[in-house]
């Protein structure tokens, strides 16, 4: 077999497709393994180059293939899917990996740790039992709502409905009722473990000194600091604070032709953990100064004048993100804009 200089593999569950290419991009070998095979063959493999889509286990078996030496690259799939020639199947996708991780321009993603995909279980289990608060509550409210009983939407109004619940003088039918304790049961039982996640997460954020940096800037809190730290590249991948933006998806989308600029809405084309915290860090710190006031002839002050609450929120978390892009850059804590008196 001629010496292999790339191989693009196509991961799945149980089944691996290889695309093994020489420096010249031509076909060494094609071949379908399994997962045992897979880790024995490139255990066996001299040392090259190992492409694959940055998806599911992806990591892990960076992590594996770096153990035996080989040179990972990971690619986002949107950027193989261009390099599929005609028909899509394992044998065309792992080809594609390998054209698309030759290219000189191609942008990759970064290995990610055992600790980092740990952070992120944590950051994602926390979601996920929100999300199932949210949707017990809404089931609550709904079927309260069916016997003539309101409550203003959110989690602190759970305590009204329980009230309603236990009061014998409602006309709840006792089959309904007690399908309603099982909820607030289960409402109570999950905020008890988001609750336990939040302390966790915040004693994370203390530990690390990159999320007690961030913690400086208004807006960012412990949740948001530990996302950044799971989720976001090393800050040396980025040319700009704006290029970091951007990333995050929190730039105009451009439409420009002819030398003629268009801009549009804000492109939503990048990491959404990370943005949509900013953004509702970004709503928080707004709010603040609804009550309190901004300093007269601050940037934030003129924006509120001229727009919207939620157009300011974007574009204040656009400056968030190029402000922690500066803050790790320069390894530097937060500061606050110099007001100069006219």
């Amino acid at each position: 077999m001629r010496e292999v200089t790339i191989v693009g593999v196509d991961v799945a569950k149980n089944v691996f497709q290889l695309h093994g290419a020489g420096s010249d991009g031509s076909v060494v070998f094609r071949k379908k393994l399994s997962r045992l095979q897979f880790a024995r063959f490139m255990a066996e493999l001299p040392r090259c180059l190992v492409a694959m889509e940055a998806c599911a286990s992806a990591h892990h078996w960076a992590r594996e293939m770096a153990r035996h030496g080989h040179a990972v690259r990971l690619i986002a799939p949107r950027y193989v899917k261009p390099f599929v020639k005609r028909q899509k199947n394992d044998a065309a996708d792992a080809e594609a990996i390998v054209e698309a991780a030759l290219r000189p321009t191609m942008r990759f993603v970064d290995p990610k740790s055992a600790d980092q995909q740990a952070r992120a279980v944590a950051f994602r289990s926390r979601e996920q039992l929100v999300k199932q608060r949210t949707e017990a509550v809404n089931a609550l409210r709904s079927h309260l709502y069916e016997f003539g009983h309101i409550a203003p939407e959110g989690i602190g109004y759970v305590s009204r409905l329980a009230k309603i619940v236990e009061d014998s003088e409602t006309d709840i039918p006792e089959l309904a009722r007690d399908i309603c304790r099982m909820l607030i049961e289960q409402i109570a039982h999950l905020t008890d473990r988001i609750n336990a996640l939040k302390v966790r997460i915040a004693a994370m954020s203390k530990e690390a000194e990159m999320p007690r940096r961030l913690q400086s800037m208004p807006g960012v809190g412990p949740i948001t600091a530990l996302a950044v730290e799971t989720f976001a590249p090393p800050m040396e991948q980025f040319r700009s604070g704006r290029d970091f933006a951007a990333w995050l998806g929190l730039v105009p989308r451009q439409n420009s032709t002819g030398g003629k600029q268009r801009l549009g809405k804000a492109s939503k084309m990048g990491q959404r953990d990370i943005r949509r915290l900013l953004i509702i860090g970004a709503m928080a710190v707004i709010r603040w100064a609804s009550r309190r006031g901004s300093p007269q002839g601050s940037w934030l002050a003129r924006m509120l004048e001229r727009k919207p609450p939620t157009v300011v929120a974007v574009a204040l978390a656009n400056k968030m993100a190029r402000g922690i892009w500066a803050m790790l850059m320069r390894n530097e804590n937060y500061r606050g804009p110099v007001l100069i008196d006219a």
